[in-house]
């Protein structure tokens, strides 16, 4: 396990059974398509969707004479990733031909790497219920995508459709492939394990790891076998997992259909299997091809890749604060929950909002957390986008907090101006004014009003003098009715007992 050969790895250990009859071993095989603006081995512009076969060339197609010539910045991408799994970069790598006939590859070849991969040996440190782990990679390595098949008639798959149509846009895009070691106990460290290098992947910028489009795939090689045994099981290839949640649902099931397997007595087949978002399960999709299948050899068109050592010194010297830096810095810095961080380290552009807020606040921060948590994700989750994504810029919740701490206007009043700056993104000060929620501080028309609910509310007025203090807050509450609410409540309050308490 753990070997050269991408094909090889199933390399996720996963052990779920409390009888302890079974034991799990599953593979990823994490692509990522790179935010580069050419493709991989020509000048074709990468963009998602558009209209089809509009992005290609004589080289991504494959004509003949054409030759492909490779994207620095890919590569530059590439050992970024790899250093910042703490990978080792290979001081001369090659690319291969990877052979294989399908229509969504117009050359009937994949440029990909095989035993000389770019970047070995690295690991990613995941934390959750299970503990801590540190989960080796086994290597990093880059490669061009494949177009994209449009299955049509019956369910959109190739098994009972009418026809298929090629779009070759996607074609040559730059893809990196990440094989992890199997150092994984349960679905849960590897759902964890995703979620981790998923949002590693965005703080590099290197992609933008939307797997509702294809820009993050994972490939599960999952295999049973009994406690005991030496032998691997037979490897079963999954695919069409299109999110973190997808990936979890399509272990579990294909784990248990091979328990199930075994229990009947039945022979399990090497394949490459379908997994179906809507019902859950996995079905047979083609036979799982073997490495020596591909007749991989060197690329003739291309020289070996030699980074210098200036090169990668300046791409390490580059690195952005990782997430799991992140992390331990919001906590120390800021003093905020592991609930919190995690919330506010859920991506790159999130942590970012969040410290331009802070930056712009005068007080503690943690008064900022609060109102983003408590309120701000409340309107976000209800309106289904990103904290990023809102009309309110970090500076202007600032500026509301601050109004607050100023008594300028009530935290209900807070509230109603947040939920207008959503709608509109107009500054807090301007929807207070305009709205009539700024509030009242003069203590001259506060004292009046204070008079006259004292000379109203006798009995209540009575129970005060008495000793009975818990009834100011009804008198608090008259006072704030009879000023719409525009009073300041603490000053209320101060006049209040100086009236009554002697």
């Amino acid at each position: 396990m753990g070997g050269l050969r991408a094909e090889q790895a199933a390399v996720v250990s996963v052990q779920v059974r409390t009888d302890e009859i079974y034991e799990t071993t599953v593979g990823l095989e994490i692509h990522v398509e790179l935010s580069t603006q050419s493709k991989m081995f020509c000048s074709c512009a990468v963009a998602f969707a558009g209209e089809p076969n509009t992005r290609t060339c004589p080289v991504c197609l494959g004509l003949p004479g054409s030759l492909p010539v490779v994207n620095e910045k890919a590569v530059d991408s590439t050992i970024k990733i790899g250093l910042a799994l703490g990978c080792d970069v290979a001081p001369r790598s090659i690319f291969h031909r990877k052979n294989y006939f399908y229509p969504d590859m117009p050359k009937n070849y994949q440029i990909s790497q095989y035993d000389l991969p770019l970047c070995t040996s690295g690991h990613l440190d995941i934390v959750g219920d299970f503990g801590r782990s540190a989960v080796g990679i086994t290597r990093v390595h880059l490669e061009e995508d494949t177009g994209k098949s449009q299955h049509m008639g019956g369910t959109g798959r190739i098994a009972d459709s009418s026809y298929s149509l090629e779009d070759f846009n996607r074609a040559g895009t730059p893809l990196v492939e990440i094989v992890t070691e199997p150092d994984l106990h349960s679905v849960e460290e590897a759902r964890v394990f995703v979620t981790e290098l998923r949002g590693l992947l965005e703080s590099l910028r290197v992609s933008d790891v939307r797997m509702e489009e294809g820009s993050l795939r994972v490939d599960a090689n999952v295999s049973v076998r009994r406690v005991g045994e030496t032998e691997y099981g037979v490897k079963v290839e999954v695919k069409n997992m299109n999110s973190i949640r997808s990936v979890a649902r399509a272990l579990a099931y294909e784990e248990q259909r091979q328990r199930a397997a075994l229990d009947a007595g039945q022979t399990l087949v090497q394949e490459t299997r379908h997994f179906n978002e809507k019902t859950g399960e996995t079905s047979t999709l083609r036979s799982k091809e073997y490495a020596f299948d591909y007749r991989y050899f060197p690329e003739p068109d291309l020289v070996p890749l030699e980074p210098s050592k200036e090169w990668i010194a300046g791409i390490r010297a580059l690195l952005p604060e990782l997430p799991v830096e992140k992390r331990a810095r919001f906590s120390q810095q800021y003093g905020l929950t592991e609930a919190d961080v995690s919330l506010l380290t859920s991506s790159t552009a999130t942590a970012e909002w969040f410290e331009a807020a802070a930056r712009a606040y005068k007080g503690d921060a943690k008064k900022v957390v609060n109102w983003i948590i408590a309120d701000l994700y409340g309107l976000l989750n209800e309106a289904g986008i990103e904290l990023a994504r809102s009309q309110i810029a970090p500076a202007q919740l600032a500026a509301l907090v601050e109004m607050v701490d100023a008594g300028a206007i009530s935290g209900r009043q807070a509230k109603l101006v947040l939920g207008e700056m959503f709608k509109s993104g107009d500054d807090p000060r301007e929807i207070a004014s305009a709205r009539g929620l700024e509030q009242m501080s003069d203590t001259g028309a506060i004292e009046a009003a204070v008079d006259e609910v004292i000379s109203e509310q006798t009995e209540a007025a009575d129970k005060v003098r008495a000793g009975n203090l818990g009834t100011i807050g009804f008198l608090v509450g008259q006072v704030m009715k009879r000023t719409r609410g525009q009073a300041n409540p603490k000053l209320v309050n101060e006049i209040l007992r100086d009236r009554l308490v002697q």
